[in-house]
């Protein structure tokens, strides 16, 4: 049974920093691609930043480098470094993975954990 586990949110103020967290059991990011999504209220998911099995990176066009993406094989978990948070980037995070090729399309993850709440405040 695969679960993913996100961990790390919190409220923080504008400009400062926090780094998400998202262990797996039941499959290995290794051999996954694996994804952050968020999404706040009335709207549709978004992709944030995604990792193939093999470790290259893709993020949503919004970022402008202020996120990073990586990955601990070791602990099987993948991480969202994000910084210089704005107040627009309040929403519930989603850690994402699909035994395929990497993409942006929500559509196309096949296991999701349950989200977690990062606030911005100005």
């Amino acid at each position: 049974q695969v679960q993913l586990v996100e961990s790390g949110g919190g409220s923080v103020q504008a400009g400062g920093s926090l780094r998400l967290s998202c262990t797996a059991s039941g499959l290995p990011f290794s051999k996954y691609t694996s994804g952050w999504f968020r999404q706040t209220p009335g709207k549709e998911r978004d992709f944030v930043a995604g990792m193939s099995w093999s470790g290259n990176t893709f993020y949503g066009d919004f970022l402008k480098d202020r996120f990073t993406i990586s990955r601990d094989d070791a602990k099987n978990t993948l991480y969202l470094q994000m910084n210089n948070l704005k107040p627009e980037d309040t929403a519930v995070y989603y850690c994402a993975a699909r035994n395929g090729v990497w993409t942006t399309h929500v559509e196309q993850y096949d296991d999701w954990g349950q989200g977690i709440q990062v606030t911005v405040s100005s």
